[in-house]
C-alpha cells in the first residue's frame, strides 16, 4: 500500500482530528478543547497522510514568533499534532510528513521549527535538539517554608473568577515574554489556551482557580492552580496543582508562592512545568522536600543555519567556522562563519577551515542558550578542530536565564 500526502480541508478535520486522538491512546477531548483547537488550526499548514480513504497520518503546524537570546522574537514553525496510526508504523509516513514539513518552513522563511515530543527519541532523526528544559516539583509545604524578600508583604491578593481576571493576567504575561528565550509571542486566538478546564484534566481537583496580585491598584502578578482536598485517619492531606504563575517583581512573586503555601487544608504544591533557575529554588528554606525532576520540553531545528545563527545575540564576542552536517536538509550542510557578540552577529557561508564540528541538531540544542556546546562535545557530539574555539563558542551561546517553554502548543 501507498500513503499520499495532502493539505487539511475543513470538512475534514473532525475525521483527522480523531485520528489524532486514537493514536494518542483514544480518549476524545473535551468539546472546550476541541472548540479551541479547530480555531487555532492553521489549515494551510495541516496535512494528513491518507491510504485510500483512510486518514493513518497527521501533522500541522502554527505560526509563531519564539524569543531568542538578544530579545528578539524569531519567526518559527510550532510543530504539533503529529501521529502515525499503529497500523502504518515503519513505512515512512512519518518521515515523508516532516520531508515535506520542512521544506514547507523553508519556503516560508522561517529560520526554526519548534515541538514537544511526546517521545524525545523520536525527532532526533530529523534535526531537532533539546533546546529548553522544564522542572517539576512537589513540594512539601508542611515543612518548607517561603523565604520572602522585602516588600512581599505589601503585595494584595485577591480571588477573582478565571474568565475574569483573563485580560488582567495576559497583559501581566506580555510583560514577561521577553525576560527568556523560547517564549512565545501569542497570536490572536492563543490567550485562551490557559483558560482551557476541562474536568477531565483535573485529576480529582477543583475547577480552576485564580488569584490576581495587586500593588498600588495595579495587577502585577497572578496565579491559576487547582485545590485537591484528600483526608486521611490523620487529617487533612490537601494538594495545589499549580497552573500559571507570573510575577513582575520578586517580592509579588514571593506572595503568590506563599500564599500556595498557606492554603488550608494542604500540605503538597505541585508545579509541572517551571523554569530551571526559577527564582523559587532560591525562595525556598529546603530543596531536599521538594522533589525536584528535569525533563525535556522544547525541541529546536535551525531550518536555514546563517538566518537562525544571525538572528540572535551572544553574549561574548565569537568569530569561530561550524563545519555542519545536516543529512535532512542538505541546504545547511558545509561551513558557516559565525561572526557575532551582544550587539548583532552575521553568519555566512566560508571556505576557511572548520574550528568546531557538529551536526544541525547541536545547533538547535544549544542555539536558545540554555544547552552548552561545552557538555554537547563532552558527550562527543561536537569535535573542536582549533584549539580554544569550543570554550570561545561555547561561552557566546550562554545565555543569563535559562530558556523556557510556558505553555505547550
Amino acid at each position: 500500500m501507498t500513503t499520499e500526502l495532502r493539505m487539511l480541508q475543513r470538512p475534514e478535520w473532525d475525521m483527522w482530528y480523531g485520528k489524532l486522538e486514537r493514536a494518542f491512546g483514544g480518549v476524545a477531548e473535551s468539546r472546550q478543547e476541541r472548540e479551541l483547537f479547530r480555531a487555532l488550526t492553521e489549515f494551510d499548514r495541516s496535512i494528513g497522510a491518507w491510504d485510500g480513504d483512510e486518514c493513518v497520518g497527521t501533522a500541522g503546524a502554527f505560526t509563531y514568533r519564539v524569543s531568542v537570546p538578544g530579545g528578539a522574537f524569531v519567526p518559527a514553525a510550532g510543530v504539533t499534532m503529529v501521529s502515525v496510526a499503529a497500523t502504518h508504523r515503519r513505512r515512512g509516513v512519518l518521515t515523508s510528513m516532516m520531508r515535506h514539513q520542512l521544506d514547507d518552513v523553508r519556503r516560508r522563511g522561517e529560520p526554526l521549527a519548534v515541538l514537544t515530543a511526546s517521545e524525545p527519541d523520536i525527532y532526533g532523526r530529523f534535526g531537532y535538539g533539546v533546546g529548553t528544559h522544564q522542572l517539576s516539583v512537589e513540594i512539601d509545604t508542611s515543612r518548607v517554608r517561603i523565604v520572602a524578600p522585602p516588600g512581599t508583604d505589601d503585595v494584595r491578593l485577591r480571588f477573582v473568577p478565571a474568565e475574569e481576571a483573563a485580560e488582567a493576567c495576559e497583559a501581566v504575561y506580555l510583560r514577561t515574554i521577553g525576560s527568556r528565550s523560547g517564549m512565545f509571542a501569542r497570536t490572536p486566538g492563543w490567550e485562551r489556551l490557559p483558560l482551557l478546564d476541562p474536568p477531565s484534566a483535573r485529576e480529582g481537583a477543583s475547577p480552576m482557580q485564580c488569584v490576581l496580585a495587586e500593588r498600588n491598584g495595579e495587577v502585577v502578578g497572578y496565579v491559576r492552580f487547582h485545590n485537591k482536598p484528600e483526608w486521611t485517619a490523620s487529617g487533612p492531606e490537601g494538594s495545589i496543582a499549580l497552573r500559571h504563575i507570573d510575577a513582575l517583581d520578586p517580592a509579588v512573586y514571593a506572595a503568590l508562592w506563599r500564599f500556595l503555601f498557606d492554603i488550608d487544608l494542604t500540605s503538597t504544591v505541585r508545579a509541572r512545568n517551571r523554569p530551571v533557575d526559577d527564582p523559587l529554588l532560591q525562595m525556598i528554606s529546603d530543596i531536599r522536600r521538594c522533589g525536584v525532576v528535569v525533563r525535556d520540553s522544547l525541541h529546536v531545528r535551525l531550518v536555514d543555519v546563517g538566518a537562525a545563527l544571525a538572528a540572535r545575540t551572544y553574549q561574548a564576542p565569537v568569530d569561530v567556522v561550524f563545519g555542519v552536517e545536516d543529512a535532512f536538509c542538505p541546504w545547511n550542510e558545509g561551513r558557516w562563519r559565525l561572526t557575532g557578540d551582544a550587539k548583532g552577529a552575521s553568519c555566512e557561508r566560508t571556505d576557511d577551515p572548520a574550528e568546531l564540528a557538529l551536526s544541525v541538531r547541536e545547533l538547535g540544542s544549544a542555539y536558545l542558550g540554555g544547552v552548552t556546546l561545552s557538555s554537547l562535545a563532552g558527550a562527543g557530539r561536537v569535535r573542536e578542530l582549533r584549539d580554544g574555539a569550543l570554550a570561545e563558542a561555547s561561552l557566546a551561546f550562554g545565555s543569563d536565564l535559562a530558556p523556557w517553554l510556558p505553555h505547550g502548543f
